[in-house]
């Protein structure tokens, strides 16, 4: 039997994983706010998650967003590797400011809702962040996290949009496109950040190997 091939040693693989699904997933904007957990549905995607993540020959390091929702999707996966999932703020949620707790029907019928959608990089959340400092923040956490793990593989798991920002900077999309990126729940995408420069290997993967992640 061959031998599966994993990354070359001079690249590092991220992985980003967006939590699970929770009972507001699709109907209400939670941001930041305290004590949302997953659904039975969320937990059993993480299980689901976990076992696709340990196909992978290693990883060096799981780190999540602090909010309980990304923290419960993590922990199937730290205890299949032993790990401890280590806690990292730049993989927070967006900050949506007054917007935070709003249902999606009602937001979708501000005028502001297109901006959001077709320029994003203009936007700033009324009291929250703006989408330019949501993509520079999680890119700077992407950065300082593979230069811990140089030439290793780390699990990420955060929200939908931090992970679509970051696939879009990865991808050198502009970040008015971002939304055009599909994350769902427990989905992985992974970046290869090779000395060329990051190579986005899959995005939005909800099911499959992922053994043979490695840049072409």
């Amino acid at each position: 039997m061959a031998r599966t091939k994993t990354a070359p040693p001079s690249s590092t693989l991220v992985l980003l994983v967006r939590h699970g699904q929770t009972p507001t997933t699709g109907k209400v904007l939670p941001g930041r706010a305290a004590g949302l957990h997953l659904a039975d549905t969320g937990n059993e995607q993480a299980q689901r998650a976990a076992e696709r993540l340990a196909a992978l020959p290693k990883i060096d390091g799981i780190y999540t967003s602090p909010l309980e929702r990304a923290r419960e999707t993590a922990a199937p996966t730290a205890a299949h590797w032993k790990q401890r999932a280590v806690v990292e703020r730049g993989l927070l949620e967006c900050d949506f400011g007054e917007w935070t707790g709003a249902e999606l029907k009602v937001l979708m019928k501000r005028p502001e809702w297109t901006t959001v959608q077709r320029a994003p990089s203009t936007f700033r959340f009324p009291g929250g962040e703006s989408f330019t400092e949501m993509q520079t923040r999680i890119v700077g956490a992407l950065d300082k996290l593979r230069e811990r793990h140089s030439g290793g593989v780390i699990v990420c798991f955060s929200h939908a949009d931090p992970i679509k920002a970051a696939v879009a900077h990865a991808m050198g999309t502009h970040l008015d496109l971002f939304q055009r990126i599909v994350i769902s729940p427990c989905s992985v995408s992974a970046i290869a950040y090779t000395g060329g420069g990051p190579v986005v290997l899959t995005v939005n993967s909800t099911g499959g190997s992922l053994a043979e992640l490695r840049p072409s």
